[in-house]
């Protein structure tokens, strides 16, 4: 009986707690469509060389896998080693 009292007991004792939480709003980002061409993911630095160019300016490579980067007008490519990983707009 008496654990049955010290049952309850722990039950009124026991803190309720509400969950609460903050509802973040993000605002919505609609793509622009560029009329530019980028270098695609896998081009060669040749390929981008013929086809776009040569940059305006060529970034050092950095770290291990070697990343650099080259400037161009309104973009920037990036490399690992030899090869094309990623290209982007300039923010404008």
């Amino acid at each position: 009986m008496r654990s049955i009292y010290l049952f309850l007991l722990s039950l009124v004792l026991i803190p309720v707690t509400t969950a609460q939480g903050d509802v973040l709003t993000l605002p919505t980002v609609t793509p622009v469509k560029h009329g530019t061409k980028l270098p695609v993911r896998g081009m060669s630095m040749q390929q981008v060389i013929k086809q776009f160019g040569q940059p305006l300016t060529k970034l050092p490579t950095i770290g291990d896998p070697p990343i650099s980067r080259w400037n161009y007008k309104h973009y920037s490519v990036y490399f690992e080693g030899p090869y094309v990983i990623h290209s982007v707009h300039d923010k404008r």
